[in-house]
């Protein structure tokens, strides 16, 4: 029972957790309804908590010297907190830390059963008596996440104060980059999941890229997780976009002396950027969680998490349907999303029959296992470049004239270096939806705002 109870005690843990009250009051308030000085395994540790609380009580500010005035402080477990390294994400430890705290009880709970089976009560009484102690024990886990309306509106209120102060008082989350789609969503939101969908060769690498040159721009730090394409492939499409070298001459290092100049100043402005490419080829949600936590913990910089693509996710679970599997990772990566409180944007797959329609531009029954992805979205982008299918058409025409020993005139001629394109809000759940108006450069496979023009939303989602 011992070894059991030792392996629920993580002092380095609870010293973490004391050591980022210390540095910042704001983590002591974001934990102070989720733990109790007794979660704290070390007596000490403990005692230490206590005078926090006993600081805040008194309206007294949480620092070495108030500490040690409102509690009995053991000088050397104090300096030991002192001396450990603050943590960014302290409600996640004391999430952990309630955990080992409620098992260490639950493990002696269990050791005294015996003892009440034992003795002279009758079975209705033991059994009430171990009820309720279960009761009081699981009723922590339970209420963990229920707030009342007091905390409720003090948060909310506390949210108002920061977007007032905001420089960007329209935008909640990270800048997309592309105006009109700010007025729509109001930015990347934090604990959002974000879906951006489309057909094979529309271009949804391309504008994600889009969307993590501009966060890397504000010095936001990304990670993308990209399960299709190598990291040197995703470097090589940021450096043609960047430089406004055609991407073809760059893969082949076809650059004059002044191209080298610009692509050498890019890789040195990248290199100081925040930015993590997983591209092994496989992951899973369990693989992404913890690459995620691991690289948030060391790096509080990191704003915004990608996923190219769902297609590609692996599942846990033993659903041997795809469409549960898909239900299973969609799910994964909203909760995922809400536990890092971070945008998660990830890039699906449409269906093929939608290429069977007169008007191609998609829609949400378009999804590939639509159901889990477009209940668990925030919201749902997709992107449509109608010159892709023009083409198609127009080579189709050309193969069946040829075939047909007919004369072919050409109907359509695209532009050699740009094409409309459109950025379609299939959903928004906390705003319109509509579409936002963009240009693709085809040599650099970049996407920009069109020009500007007077900006309409077209519906709100019930």
């Amino acid at each position: 029972m011992k070894n059991n109870i030792d392996e629920n005690v993580d002092l380095d843990l609870e010293r973490a957790i004391l050591s980022s009250c210390l540095y910042s009051e704001d983590s002591y308030a974001s934990i102070a309804g989720d733990i109790e000085p007794g979660d704290f395994s070390f007596k000490p540790h403990q005692d230490i908590f206590k005078a926090f609380v006993a600081c805040v009580s008194a309206n007294d500010p949480i620092s070495s010297s108030f500490v040690k005035k409102h509690g009995r402080i053991d000088e050397n477990v104090f300096n030991e907190v002192l001396s450990t390294t603050a943590i960014v994400d302290v409600v996640k430890y004391a999430h952990e830390l309630r955990e080992k705290s409620i098992k260490r009880q639950l493990l002696n709970f269990a050791h005294t059963i015996p003892s009440k089976i034992n003795s002279n009560k009758a079975v209705s009484q033991i059994t009430d008596e171990l009820n309720k102690e279960i009761f009081n024990l699981t009723n922590r886990v339970n209420s963990a996440d229920i707030k009342d309306m007091q905390a409720v509106l003090s948060e909310l209120l506390e949210e108002f104060k920061k977007q007032k102060q905001s420089e960007h008082r329209e935008i909640l989350g990270l800048d997309t980059g592309f105006s009109d789609l700010n007025k729509m969503i109001k930015g990347f939101k934090d604990g959002d999941l974000i879906i951006v969908a489309a057909r094979p060769g529309m271009g949804k690498t391309t504008i994600c890229l889009n969307f993590i040159e501009k966060a890397l721009r504000e010095d936001q730090g990304v990670v993308f997780f990209s399960l299709e394409m190598p990291a040197t492939q995703i470097m090589q499409r940021l450096l043609s976009a960047k430089t406004s070298i055609p991407l073809q001459r760059l893969l082949i290092a076809d650059l004059n002396d002044d191209e080298w100049s610009r692509v050498s100043d890019a890789c040195n402005e990248y290199s100081k950027k925040n930015f993590y490419i997983y591209d092994s080829g496989y992951a899973s949600i369990t693989d992404i969680r913890a690459v995620l936590r691991k690289l948030k913990s060391n790096d509080e910089s990191i704003k915004l998490c990608v996923v190219d693509y769902i297609g590609l996710m692996m599942s846990n679970s033993g659903f041997k349907d795809r469409h549960l599997q898909v239900s299973e990772i969609s799910r994964g990566l909203k909760l995922l999303a809400r536990e890092l409180d971070m945008p998660v944007i990830a890039l699906s797959q449409l269906n093929r029959s939608l290429e069977s329609r007169a008007n191609k531009r998609p829609m949400l029954s378009d999804l590939r296992e639509s159901g889990a992805i477009e209940q668990d979205a925030d919201t749902i982008l997709f992107v449509y470049r109608d010159e892709v299918y023009r083409e198609q058409e127009e080579k189709e025409r050309e193969n069946k004239a040829k075939a047909e020993d007919k004369e072919y005139i050409r109907k359509f001629i695209p532009h050699p270096f740009e094409e409309k394109a459109e950025l379609i809000v299939g959903k928004n759940r906390n705003g319109p939806t509509g579409t936002v108006e963009l240009v693709f450069y085809k040599e650099r496979s970049s996407f920009a705002q069109a020009p500007k023009k007077e900006f309409i939303s077209k519906s709100f989602e019930e």
